[in-house]
């Protein structure tokens, strides 16, 4: 498979299906059941996704052989930290390389940014997540946050480039739950 990853409105077409996906797997999994389309938009309602774009956030599309695939968000911090959030991999392309790329894409925007420490949270049940984040080399930190579906905490440090991604320039934003 051939994956491409680039920066992407959070709420265009493509941006808001994924996180429609994104939140029906991770609140049918909270639940042991599937959301509801009235869930889901309940969910995705005042979600904070706003903040994934400039300047205090970036977004950014997986596509697989051209079909949106995945998506995952960075939301600076401070000057020196921010988080990612909404990693999501459509079921069908797991396992292909795609998340890895994304990890790979906002490592860079954020290095790009001068971010020292990329961090996140999740929970216990999304164990793929976990095994990304593992693999990629992010490791598992004390709690720097009390989400109510925060329950592992994992953190990378990365080396600093100093370019500025796309020649957009973010600011840091108040931190909110994965």
């Amino acid at each position: 498979m051939t994956w491409t990853v680039a920066p992407e409105p959070f709420d265009s077409p493509d941006a808001s299906l994924l996180r429609r996906d994104y939140y029906a797997e991770v609140a049918g999994r909270y639940w042991g059941r599937p959301a509801t389309t009235g869930e889901i938009d309940s969910g995705l309602t005042d979600d904070g996704a706003g903040l994934l774009a400039a300047p205090a956030g970036d977004f950014v599309i997986g596509r697989s052989e051209g079909r949106a695939a995945a998506c995952a968000g960075l939301l600076l911090v401070d000057a020196g930290t921010a988080e990612l959030t909404r990693v999501y991999v459509r079921p069908e392309f797991r396992g292909t390389g795609g998340g890895g790329l994304l990890l790979a894409a906002l490592e860079e925007r954020a290095r790009a940014l001068g971010v020292t420490l990329l961090r996140l949270d999740t929970r216990h049940d999304l164990v793929e997540a976990r095994g990304l984040y593992a693999k990629h080399g992010y490791r598992e930190v004390p709690a720097f946050n009390r989400g109510p579906y925060a329950e592992h905490w994992f953190a990378k440090e990365l080396g600093v480039t100093g370019a500025e991604p796309s020649g957009q320039s973010l600011s840091p934003r108040a931190s909110s739950a994965s």
